[in-house]
């Protein structure tokens, strides 16, 4: 029981991280607009749902001093299953709106606190010359639970609504069923993670030494060279897509009258959770290779934020176009994705070298935090925005959003690329 093959446990982890992570950043979004719930609110809400994985550098290191990483994915996924069913039993009640946006943010907290622990126990699992081959492994089964979510379990929803004519119910019936896709992945995990030796629960770690290393590592990691550029960096990499994944889905599914492309829930579950995902971890793969074996972040990284900016411009053209035929607008949500997947890829390289050093991992949590902030805040405001200017002003405001970042590339201090 001590080990086991990491093919038995690593996929339906990862999988297991990824899919609480959509339900609660994409599938919401999709599911209040479908309820009637207006953009505005959407938007301010569900952006407040990035709070946990903001604040997550606070409470990891509790998790690392409380119990094994072995109980807390146990304990997790149970609380995660337990979410899913709390938002399936209110969606068809007079409150859902209320009721099923605090088992979202409870689902939110579980979700972050899951990653903690998940990504400690991968490095605790393996041995250190299996890591590097297993990311890639993680990471492509981080993204099918991105399918699984926005993709195949929209297009369900889409069904059921058609089949049933009634929509609360079916997406009810969607979080039932993720609510047994986490009873199992408890059950399995339970069984199936193996038991390192390093894997314990810390018995010479008093709170006082636990707070003067947490202060330590945030003194540390403000005196870094180059912060305040690296700061902006972070907060405005992402400003235009922040406010453009908050709108892109309501904008795909309201209807001409209102700007919108009009699409059922199952087209949407095709264009955007299906093609849109595909493309993403295509451009995420590709951009991957490009720094590793092609020059480094230093020669990538120009190219790559433009890859987030210029294919923003596909929605702007939507907006004034109002295609209607679902190849044409898979195609443009696909390309979008794809530039989006290409140009993350810098922004989390050069978060790993940002955090290189005594602290590399609490540096790294500290750094996606901030990353977390800068999807949070633009996000909030993303849906009044629409909502005062229409879709296709708030598309440009979109790629506006996007600029500033170009002028803080200069500033940054890129450590040379790992070999």
């Amino acid at each position: 029981m001590k080990t086991r093959t990491p093919w038995a446990w690593i996929p339906t982890l990862y999988f297991a991280e990824g899919l609480p992570n959509v339900a609660v950043m994409t599938i919401s979004v999709i599911m209040y607009k479908k309820l009637g719930i207006s953009n505005a609110e959407i938007a301010l809400y569900t952006s407040w749902l990035y709070l946990p994985w903001v604040i997550k550098p606070f409470w990891s290191p509790f998790v690392d001093l409380i119990k094994t990483k072995r109980w807390w994915i146990y304990a997790m996924q149970l609380l995660i299953g337990a979410g899913m069913a709390g938002i399936a039993l209110t969606i068809p009640t007079a409150f859902f709106w209320q009721a099923s946006l605090a088992f979202f943010w409870l689902l939110a907290f579980n979700s972050a606190t899951h990653d903690i622990a998940a990504d400690g126990f991968y490095m605790l699992g393996l041995p250190t010359d299996k890591q590097a081959f297993f990311i890639g492994i993680r990471n492509t089964f981080y993204r099918i639970a991105m399918v699984t979510g926005q993709g195949l379990l929209v297009m369900l929803a889409g069904f059921l609504e058609i089949r049933t004519g009634r929509i609360p119910y079916a997406w009810s019936i969607v979080f039932l069923v993720l609510t047994g896709i986490f009873v199992a992945a408890y059950a399995w995990h339970r069984f199936i993670l193996p038991l390192p030796e390093e894997d314990k629960q810390r018995s010479n770690v008093t709170p006082r030494t636990i707070l003067l290393e947490f202060v330590k590592t945030f003194v540390d990691f403000f005196r870094k060279k180059g912060i305040v550029a690296a700061l902006l960096f972070m907060l405005t990499y992402r400003l235009g897509e922040s406010q453009l994944v908050k709108l892109a889905s309501p904008f795909l599914l309201d209807g001409k009258d209102e700007g919108g492309l009009a699409l059922s829930t199952s087209q949407l579950g095709v264009a955007y959770g299906t093609v849109g995902t595909l493309s993403l971890m295509l451009g995420g793969i590709l951009g991957g290779i490009a720094i590793a074996k092609l020059g480094g972040l230093r020669r990538w990284i120009w190219p790559m934020a433009l890859s987030l900016f210029l294919p923003n411009l596909v929605y702007l053209y939507m907006a004034y176009a109002l295609p209607d035929n679902l190849f044409i607008v898979s195609a443009c949500v696909g390309f979008e994705q794809f530039g989006y997947g290409f140009g993350f890829t810098a922004y989390t390289m050069y978060l790993m070298l940002f955090s290189d050093g005594a602290y590399k991992t609490s540096h790294y949590a500290i750094c996606t935090g901030f990353m977390a902030l800068g999807m949070m805040l633009p996000g909030m405001c993303s849906g009044w925005i629409q909502e005062w200017a229409g879709y296709p002003m708030f598309f440009l405001w979109v790629l506006l959003c996007s600029l500033p970042v170009f002028c803080v590339i200069p500033f940054l201090k890129i450590k040379k690329d790992p070999e």
